[in-house]
């Protein structure tokens, strides 16, 4: 038992590890190299990809091979693609690196889950399940904190990638020592369940049988529900979106949402102890109003504030341009006056308007993420950050552990 504690839920930590270092290193590799919105949706979007990809051809190969089997190659498909992460460094190798770790994590969650769900004892099953649950929390802290830890570093980024190699590692040693599920099963006695569980089908769940498509249909809507909060895009984009609030540097955006994964551990450890206690309905509706009166703050503050929506994925420093030709360590004295024009009045005015010159300037420096907008205005970037921060911890205790709440309305 002690070898399942220390396996399967190493495989949440890497997940969540794999979900928290997006944000902070999309800042470093940005401006890196000078990757345009378009191209960081990309960056980002690559891991959900793979992630999509093994939903639907990894059932075929847990049924065949096995969930430890499973999580076995889920841990060598996340090392490989940390390697390629690691390679010099293009949007090409980044994606596909990032689209062969979310393959991993994706087929390791779903296996590790099933695998707890068949070989644990039945009166330690929903204590392994929650553990899980927080390790991917705590993941999740964990890459918060190291791309916060590694932003001042030249190759930071590389550093933030390469230590998950360290967890993979971990969980290929631990499963080694595991037996497979079936095999356990059988030790333990329990053929005629599984004789039982083989004369159900799958057009079962959609029949009126134990109201087995009123509680399909909830698990489904609380899936869907938690994937339609935003929460994941909030995961990948805190670091820039924070910094287009008035966090005006690298550093302290990645600071500021190192706070999301602290809020994150702290909002799901009440669900892991109560959750028996007080029941998953009065957690899911108290963090449901919670997270819409943040929102509601949120986007109150932002809409008085001047920050721009374009912002969030244009890099203050290369302004997502790539230049050409250019010494990018050359001194701003040795500017290019070649790319400066000279503006003609329209016709009618024969006198240079001081005062429509600033605003333009100003709203080109808007338009270009530097966050002139919000500067001077600290009380923003807080009251921001607070609601952000709110809507974290609401949806952490509610829809965030879907594995506490989904038991609980279907058939054991």
């Amino acid at each position: 038992m002690s070898n399942l504690s220390s396996g399967s839920p190493d495989v949440g930590l890497m997940l969540g590890y794999e979900l928290g270092l997006t944000s902070g290193v999309l800042l470093q590799l940005r401006g890196i190299l000078s990757l345009s919105c378009r191209e960081q949706e990309l960056l980002v979007g690559s891991l959900l990809l793979g992630c999509l990809v093994i939903s639907i051809v990894g059932g075929w190969g847990l049924d065949r091979y096995g969930r430890r089997w499973s999580m076995l190659l889920s841990g060598g498909l996340v090392a490989g693609g940390t390697m390629l992460l690691l390679l010099p460094a293009s949007l090409t190798t980044l994606s596909l690196g990032r689209a062969v770790v979310g393959m991993g994590t994706a087929l390791s969650g779903t296996a590790a889950c099933m695998y707890i769900a068949e070989i644990a004892p039945r009166e330690r099953r929903g204590l392994l399940v929650t553990l899980y649950e927080l390790m991917v929390v705590v993941g999740v802290l964990l890459g918060f904190g190291c791309s916060y830890a590694f932003s001042a570093l030249p190759n930071g980024w590389r550093y933030t990638f390469g230590l998950v190699l360290p967890p993979a590692v971990l969980q290929a040693a631990a499963l080694v020592l595991l037996p497979p599920s079936p095999r356990f099963l059988e030790l333990r006695g329990i053929q005629a369940g599984l004789k039982e569980e083989a004369e159900h089908g799958f057009r079962e769940l959609f029949s009126d049988k134990a109201n087995l498509r009123r509680r399909l249909l909830t698990g489904v809507a609380l899936v869907f529900l938690q994937q339609t909060t935003g929460q994941p895009n909030l995961l990948s984009y805190a670091s820039p979106l924070l910094r287009s609030v008035g966090f005006h540097s690298d550093a302290a955006a990645n600071l500021a949402s190192t706070g999301f994964g602290v809020v994150k551990v702290v909002g799901t450890v009440p669900a892991v102890l109560l959750v028996d206690r007080v029941g998953p309905k009065s957690f899911l509706c108290v963090g449901a109003v919670a997270m819409g009166m943040s929102l509601v703050t949120l986007g109150a503050v932002t809409l008085q504030s001047h920050t721009h929506l374009t912002s969030l994925c244009q890099s203050p420093v290369g302004l997502n341009h790539t230049y050409q030709g250019q010494d990018l360590n050359t001194p701003s004295s040795g500017l290019d006056y070649s790319s400066f024009k000279l503006i003609t009045p329209p016709p009618g005015e024969s006198q240079w308007n001081g005062s429509d010159s600033a605003e333009a300037l100003g709203t080109k420096r808007e338009d270009a993420g530097m966050g002139s907008g919000v500067r001077g205005q600290g009380h923003v970037k807080w009251i921001s950050l607070v609601s952000l921060l709110v809507y974290v911890a609401a949806f952490s205790f509610s829809l965030g552990p879907k594995p506490v709440v989904e038991p609980a309305i279907e058939p054991v």
